[in-house]
């Protein structure tokens, strides 16, 4: 019997998978996040896919190996037990951060995203557990605004002078303080509702999905835009310049939110 492959590397409660040598395989931050759990630092506990994926998706039509997804359930299994939480429970919903890490850092790699997991239900468990609903829909509306862009692409059109999602809070700020130029700290948890619902129509307006609701499907969405964005043109412009090869590939980081 083939042995399987192993994609998926946790780190958490001082037990790492990997270790601080393994940058070719778990990337820079991947392995630097396993060599500090290891030696005891508080690291939030969180799983690598290894660049062994991003290689195998650009040699096999974007797609992923088979046991991807079996190896990305044990890693989150992994988190819901570290933490006791679960992906979309609405009393402790999961929260995490999904990162890119090659074993170098270069341009062009996709932004970090925060707090995947939050939908309209786990928003109103953040705000139950944090007892401030101002705090829980910015943290969905960062989210919402954040993976519209990088995941969904959802960006500054051509003729358009500002990111779409931008212009939406500065109408809303206009629409509620008129003539004041008010900051974004002046939008109360109301306004803030309503500025998800503008942000979650402009997603739908310009992809024709519908943002998603399921945190598997949000994770899976950030873990292929990471791969995706080792092969934009600016990471490409920029291996080139430096003679990085192609084949290094970038691993995924995800990892638990520490609230």
């Amino acid at each position: 019997m083939a042995k399987t492959t192993k994609y998926v590397y946790t780190f958490g409660n001082k037990k790492a998978d990997g270790n601080g040598s393994m940058k070719a395989l778990l990337g820079g931050k991947g392995a630097n996040l396993a060599e500090m759990t290891r030696i005891g630092l508080p690291v939030p506990p969180g799983f690598t896919i290894t660049t062994d994926v991003c290689t195998y998706y650009y040699a096999n039509k974007r797609k992923y190996p088979a046991e991807l997804h079996a190896q990305m359930k044990t890693g989150v299994a992994f988190l819901e037990k570290c933490l006791k939480k679960k992906f979309n429970d609405k009393d402790k919903p999961l929260l995490v951060s999904v990162r890119s890490g090659a074993r170098v850092s270069m341009p062009g790699m996709m932004d970090t995203i925060l707090n995947l997991g939050l939908n309209d239900q786990t928003v109103l468990a953040l705000a139950k557990a944090s007892n401030n609903e101002r705090f829980a829909w910015d943290c969905y509306r960062r989210f919402v605004q954040m993976y519209g862009d990088v995941v969904m692409g959802v960006q500054k059109l051509p003729g358009e002078d500002k990111d779409p999602f931008e212009t939406i809070i500065e109408d809303l700020k206009e629409e509620i303080f008129p003539g004041e130029h008010a900051e974004d700290t002046r939008l109360d948890a109301e306004a803030l509702k309503a500025l998800v619902l503008r942000f979650k129509n402009l997603i739908k307006e310009r992809t024709k999905s519908e943002f998603p609701t399921d945190p598997w499907k949000q994770l899976e969405g950030a873990v292929g835009a990471v791969f995706s964005s080792w092969n934009n043109d600016r990471a490409i412009v920029y291996r080139r310049k430096y003679g990085y090869p192609d084949e290094w590939g970038t691993a995924v980081n995800v990892q638990a939110m520490v609230f």
